[in-house]
């Protein structure tokens, strides 16, 4: 039994609104192995995207600096934690390119040794978000009624809480703040977003005729939200993610600044930063380079977000 509903080009429901499922419907089935609807569908996001100016600036520098936070030996070979207090907060030169901080450590490679805290919290808190997002979201809108009710009350008590505010009310209890730490806090502060993505998806294609039919085949309801209504949520759920990278990033830098965020001796742009503070008068270069590397992966993470954005609308190509 198949929908009749037609698929359209850009419609997020298309990579399932045609079958029931790649194994039921054997007919629909594309030379690659996939369904001729998704292809058709991330094919076109797909050349979108490698036409997108956003997209390519956004992917060569979150590319680049996601090798400089798993590898940071290719850019430097100087242990940031070298120190020499008779170099302290000495300008930058030939011997080294951003300077020295206060303690005399070459700060360029503090700068790229700080890229691993600021990009591991950041992946770390969305991807975290994304799971619950996901499982809340489907749990409370595939099953509706008082499953529905207890999850979006909960959410919209969170969401009362501002996030570096209710993000400092957590943090002021911890003596030692780790990257779990800090991260945790902020991941119990923005798993609402994608649970509500979620559930609205869920909620519009729950009672589609393609998710009917799968029923009438006997699907279970896993396999209902995972084949068949899932998907669908994807789109906008991976738009929020991507952006969400670069908010997390300087929210935990945000905190740092304040002195409720990451703890030396770990290295963070944050923490760079706020030791820069104290010395801007004297001592610019502090600011500028963590502060600098800080924009431009956000700014990364915001381009791609806005250029997938726009792919995965039809209303915006």
């Amino acid at each position: 039994m198949t929908s009749t509903r037609p698929a359209g080009r850009g419609d997020t429901d298309s990579a399932v609104a045609t079958d029931v499922d790649a194994g039921d419907a054997p007919g629909l089935v594309g030379a690659a192995g996939g369904s001729v609807a998704q292809t058709g569908l991330w094919g076109d996001v797909w050349r979108q995207l490698r036409r997108d100016p956003k997209f390519l600036f956004g992917a060569v520098v979150v590319g680049l600096f996601t090798v400089m936070a798993i590898v940071p030996q290719l850019f430097t070979r100087i242990d940031p934690r070298a120190c020499d207090l008779s170099r302290s907060r000495q300008a930058p030169s030939a011997q080294a390119w951003f300077g020295y901080d206060v303690l005399g450590c070459d700060y360029y490679a503090n700068v790229i040794h700080g890229a691993r805290v600021s990009i591991s919290i950041g992946l770390y808190v969305v991807l975290g978000a994304l799971l619950i997002g996901l499982v809340l979201g489907a749990i409370a809108g595939f099953r509706g009624g008082w499953v529905d009710n207890l999850v979006a009350r909960i959410a919209d008590i969170v969401y009362g809480l501002p996030l570096i505010l209710g993000a400092i009310i957590i943090l002021y209890q911890f003596q030692g703040r780790t990257v779990l730490i800090v991260g945790g806090a902020l991941l119990l502060l923005v798993w609402m977003t994608p649970m509500r993505l979620v559930r609205s998806s869920v909620i519009a294609v729950r009672d589609a005729d393609y998710v009917q039919a799968a029923r009438a085949l006997g699907a279970s309801d896993g396999r209902l939200i995972t084949r068949h209504i899932l998907p669908n949520a994807l789109a906008p759920v991976l738009v929020y993610a991507t952006i969400s990278v670069g908010v997390i990033i300087s929210a935990e830098a945000t905190l740092s600044f304040l002195g409720v965020g990451l703890q030396l001796p770990s290295i963070s742009w944050g923490l760079m930063i706020s030791e820069a503070r104290n010395y801007l008068r004297t001592s610019l270069h502090l600011l500028i380079f963590p502060s600098a590397f800080l924009t431009v992966t956000v700014l990364a993470f915001i381009s791609l977000g806005d250029a997938l954005r726009d792919a995965l609308d039809p209303k915006l190509r």
